[in-house]
């Protein structure tokens, strides 16, 4: 496993234990031992079976965890994804913080397959963003992968993404008449400095989004548009290149809900970035229940 993981299921145990567990060693004799399992219930995908695996061993060597239920796969209410047995008082002790990630990933998993298979099969995307939580990134993007989705940038060193703000702030100081080369100038510096980087820019209407055409980058972002005007960007872009879905990637962000992510991917576009997939998915609910003492 990841060191950086590692460090954080440490640092997760740390914070729930404290100065130890109060109820269990109060309660239960220290050489007690325990089988467990860890069930789901709802239906979802998994995702976390080994994390929270690890963060039971990493509580107690002595406790002995079996995944039974591989990320990625489908769980139905009452199915056993993880199997744990060892001493009494540190499988409780790790109980909770293996059920937050265990619960919070298999979250993200889920909503993310709900996403894919509200398009499917039409040629689009569906990906995640940066809106994650901290510490958590490389986790939740595990987890979307596992729903069927997308990874959008790592972090700020994977890609060139040109913002708005980016522009404002390179438009500052600028003369009006300069202002309407920022975003071509942009891109061609792009090129310039990173030339085997993947290269977005996202634009705010049809004037920026033909000079970003021109300049051809990687990818276009049209972030909150309307559908009608996501149509008519896909048309002026397969128009500009005579064929559809050319070189130049189109990206729809904002607003994307259950509801209204099969119209977007309707119109011809070919990646919808979705940030509730990691900053808002509901935990789907697992239970760890003693089986046998």
């Amino acid at each position: 496993m990841d060191p950086d993981v590692r460090r954080l299921i440490k640092q997760a145990l740390r914070e729930d234990i404290g100065r130890g567990d109060l109820t269990s060693r109060a309660l239960i004799p220290a050489q007690q031992r325990i089988r467990t399992r860890v069930i789901a219930k709802a239906s979802g995908v998994v995702a976390g079976a080994q994390v929270a695996q690890q963060v039971f061993q990493t509580m107690d060597r002595r406790i002995h965890g079996r995944v039974k239920r591989r990320d990625g796969r489908p769980v139905r209410p009452g199915q056993t994804i993880l199997t744990v047995e060892g001493p009494a008082r540190s499988i409780l002790g790790a109980e909770r913080t293996a059920l937050n990630f265990l619960g919070h990933l298999s979250g993200v998993a889920t909503l993310t397959q709900q996403f894919v298979r509200k398009v499917a099969p039409l040629p689009v995307k569906i990906l995640d963003t940066r809106k994650t939580l901290p510490g958590l990134r490389e986790l939740e993007k595990h987890a979307v992968r596992m729903g069927g989705g997308h990874n959008h940038r790592m972090g700020l060193d994977d890609a060139i993404l040109i913002k708005t703000n980016h522009l404002l702030a390179l438009k500052c100081g600028m003369r009006n008449a300069e202002c309407g080369m920022v975003i071509h100038d942009a891109i061609v510096k792009a090129k310039q400095v990173r030339p085997k980087r993947f290269i977005e820019i996202e634009v705010t209407g049809f004037s920026e989004f033909k000079i970003a055409l021109h300049a051809q980058p990687d990818a276009i972002l049209l972030d909150n548009w309307s559908l009608s005007a996501i149509r008519q960007a896909v048309r002026l872009r397969n128009s500009a290149f005579r064929i559809p879905h050319s070189a130049i990637a189109l990206e729809v962000s904002g607003g994307v809900t259950l509801a209204n992510v099969r119209a977007i991917a309707a119109t011809g576009v070919d990646r919808i970035s979705i940030g509730r997939l990691t900053h808002s998915a509901p935990s789907l609910d697992v239970s760890l229940q003693v089986v046998h003492a």
